[in-house]
């Protein structure tokens, strides 16, 4: 089994949704310490869950809550954030609200953990590793989902701005672009589609998980589409 996050400390930000378990699941699996969030005790049946101890309520659209969480866990190797919301309307159902929501749970959350991890990984001097989850329509063009696409584009600005910021840090930060994924949520509400086309949870977690990993020691400011047959 490999083992290369054998003791290092991580960070899964919405650790209890449908990525996020799947990504504490096979950190868990090779070695790490995990550190997961959720925003409430949704999701905390999961069996993922029950195997992590270390499990936190954070609102990661609070300022003050991520700063508080991050200062808790201190020393930390990698960071990976799927924590986010999604929205689907034409522009003309599209409100102001509804672009703020998207900016909040999607940019603003990955801004703050972003900027709390890259805090606590110079304190250490060693480096670390910062995964973001954007997605493919914050980069290819989409029709009837204006407020996810322009929230999910920005975090890829953040990607990218950020890796050039701490590249002399050793933090090596990129970002992973989902399409449709296969959860239970997107099946329920395309029960037309076929299925076997979208990647699995468990496929994206495997990229991630590289990209956090020692053996990234090469890869920062890359925005890498994991879209499958989608």
């Amino acid at each position: 089994m490999d083992r290369n996050f054998a003791g290092r400390v991580v960070v899964v930000t919405g650790g209890t949704g449908a990525l996020g378990s799947a990504v504490v699941q096979l950190l868990l699996e090779r070695g790490a310490v995990c550190h997961a969030t959720s925003h409430s005790n949704r999701g905390k049946d999961r069996p993922t869950v029950h195997k992590n101890p270390h499990m936190h309520l954070v609102d990661c659209t609070d300022e003050r809550e991520v700063t508080d969480f991050y200062s808790r866990i201190g020393p930390i190797w990698a960071s990976i954030h799927t924590i986010g919301g999604f929205s689907a309307a034409s522009v003309e159902q599209t409100r102001a609200g509804d672009l703020r929501r998207m900016f909040e749970l999607n940019t603003i959350s990955c801004f703050l953990c972003c900027r709390e991890a890259i805090g606590e990984m110079r304190k250490t001097g060693h480096g670390g590793r910062i995964v973001n989850v954007a997605a493919r329509s914050g980069v290819v063009p989409s029709s009837g989902m204006i407020a996810y696409a322009a929230a999910k584009s920005a975090v890829t600005a953040i990607t990218q701005s950020l890796a050039k910021e701490t590249r002399d840090d050793r933090i090596w930060i990129n970002a992973v672009l989902p399409s449709t994924m296969d959860t239970p949520a997107n099946r329920d509400s395309m029960p037309d589609a076929d299925f076997s086309r979208w990647p699995t949870v468990e496929q994206v977690a495997q990229t991630i998980a590289f990209l956090a990993s020692p053996a990234n020691a090469l890869t920062s400011g890359a925005l890498v589409p994991v879209y499958g047959q989608a």
